[in-house]
C-alpha cells in the first residue's frame, strides 16, 4: 500500500506529541508499505534523516510569533505545497493521512484528490477539536469565528477520522461528523529503558521536571511560582524545565525575579537521553498545559515509574490518562498554591506512588502501545463501504 503522511513538522527537528506520532507511524508503516512524508523543510544539506521518503513541499521558518501564537503564513504555504504535490502525484497514493491542524493541509488534500478523481482514502487525525469559545479566546472575536468556520468545513471532508481521546471523539459526534471515527488509544513507542521491575530511585533532594514547548498554552510561566510555593513545604525541592520556545526568556527572567536560580534550572532543548534521565529521577512530571490532545509524555513518564501532575480543564484530554493517587494527581487550577498541592503530595508519596505508577503502566501497556493503533490505522485505509 502507498501511503502519504502529511504534517508540517518533522521529529526531531521540532518536538511534540504529534511530531512523534507521525515519525513513529512512518517508521513502522514503511517496509510493509511505502510511505512518503510531506512536510516543510526543516533540515540543511544533511537531509531529513528519515528511513522513509520525505518531501519538503514548503519552506521552513518560524511557526510562532513572538507572543507564542501560530503564524498564518507557514500553514498557508504548506497547504499550497500539499495541494500542488497531490495534484501532480495523487495516483502515487492509496491513502493520504493528515493532521487536522493546521487545517489548510486538510482542505488542500481534499481538493486535490477530488480534482484528480483519486480513489485514495483521505484520513484525518483529530488530536484536538476546539470549541467556538476557545477559538475566540485564542484568536479574538473575528479570527476565532474564522477559525471555527474553517474547522467546521474540515469536519465534512475526511473519508475516515482518527481521534486519540474520548473528549475529541465526543465533540466530533456532537458536531455532526459523518465519516467513520476510530479512537486510537496507543501512541507509545517504548519502552524507553526496557521492562523495569521497579522504578529508579528518585533524586535527592527531590526534583520536579517539565518537558515540552515553551508556548502560552503550556503555561510554563506558572511553574516557577508553583515551585516557590511548594518549597515552603519541601524546602530542598528543585525543578528542571526542559524544552524551548517563545517564552523561554520570560521563564528565565521570572525565575531570577523570584530568586529561584539555584532551585529552578531552565535548561532549554536537550537530547532525548537527558530528557529520559531527568524524568526517571523526578518525583513527578509537571505539565500545567491547558490544552492537550493525548498526553504522550504522561505515558512515557509512567513507563519509568514517574507520576504526573496535570491541571484539570475543558481542553485537556491528557487528564483521561490520570487516575488520581495511582499514577499522578490533578490540580484544579494554576494558582501557585493549588498547583503546589499535588507537587508536594507526589513528593511525600514517594516510592509507593512510583511503584503504583509503574504498575498502572504495566496494566495498560498493550492498550497504550503504538502497535495497538497500527492495526486499526492500516485497516482504516480502505474506503468505507
Amino acid at each position: 500500500m502507498r501511503i502519504a503522511l502529511v504534517y508540517d513538522c518533522l521529529y526531531p527537528n521540532t518536538i511534540g506529541g504529534a511530531e512523534r506520532w507521525y515519525r513513529n507511524l512512518g517508521e513502522r508503516l514503511d517496509g510493509p508499505h511505502r510511505v512518503t512524508y510531506l512536510t516543510r523543510r526543516q533540515w540543511g544539506e544533511e537531509g531529513p534523516g528519515t528511513p522513509f521518503e520525505t518531501i519538503a513541499v514548503a519552506p521552513g521558518g518560524d511557526l510562532y510569533t513572538a507572543s507564542g501564537r501560530r503564524r498564518i503564513g507557514p500553514p498557508l504555504r504548506f497547504g499550497w505545497g500539499v495541494f500542488t504535490h497531490l495534484l501532480r502525484h495523487a495516483d502515487r497514493y492509496d491513502a493520504v493521512q493528515t493532521a487536522s491542524f493546521p487545517f489548510f493541509s486538510v482542505l488542500a488534500a481534499a481538493a486535490a484528490l477530488r480534482l484528480r478523481r483519486s480513489p485514495a482514502t483521505l484520513v484525518v487525525d483529530w488530536h484536538e477539536l476546539w470549541t467556538t469559545s476557545y477559538w475566540r479566546s485564542y484568536l479574538g472575536p473575528l479570527g476565532g469565528r474564522a477559525g471555527a468556520a474553517v474547522q467546521a468545513l474540515c469536519l465534512r471532508l475526511p473519508d475516515r477520522s482518527f481521534t486519540f481521546s474520548r473528549l475529541v471523539e465526543r465533540r466530533l459526534r456532537e458536531l455532526g461528523h459523518r465519516a467513520p471515527v476510530v479512537r486510537l488509544t496507543g501512541e507509545y513507542a517504548g519502552p524507553l529503558r526496557g521492562d523495569a521491575e521497579a522504578p529508579a530511585d528518585p533524586a535527592d533532594p527531590p526534583l520536579v521536571v517539565f518537558a515540552g514547548r515553551h508556548i502560552p498554552e503550556k503555561h510554563v510561566l506558572d511553574i516557577p511560582p508553583a515551585i516557590a510555593a511548594a518549597r515552603r513545604q519541601v524546602p530542598g525541592l528543585r525543578c528542571a524545565i526542559l524544552g524551548e520556545g517563545p517564552e523561554t526568556g520570560a521563564v528565565r527572567a521570572l525565575t531570577r525575579s523570584l530568586g529561584l536560580e539555584a532551585a529552578v534550572d531552565v535548561r532549554g532543548r536537550v537530547g532525548s537521553d537527558e530528557v529520559e534521565d531527568a524524568i526517571a529521577s523526578a518525583s513527578c512530571l509537571l505539565n500545567p498545559s491547558e490544552r492537550e490532545g493525548y498526553g504522550l509524555v504522561v505515558v512515557e513518564a509512567a513507563a519509568l515509574g514517574t507520576p504526573t501532575v496535570l491541571v484539570a480543564g475543558p481542553e485537556n484530554a491528557a487528564t483521561e490518562l490520570i487516575e488520581p493517587g495511582v499514577n499522578g494527581f490533578l490540580a484544579e487550577s494554576r494558582d501557585p498554591a493549588e498547583l503546589a498541592r499535588p507537587i508536594v503530595a507526589a513528593v511525600r508519596a514517594g516510592d509507593p506512588l512510583r511503584r503504583s505508577t509503574l504498575a498502572w503502566y504495566e496494566r495498560n501497556r498493550e492498550e497504550l502501545s503504538i502497535a495497538r493503533s497500527l492495526e486499526l490505522v492500516v485497516a482504516s485505509y480502505a474506503k468505507p463501504a
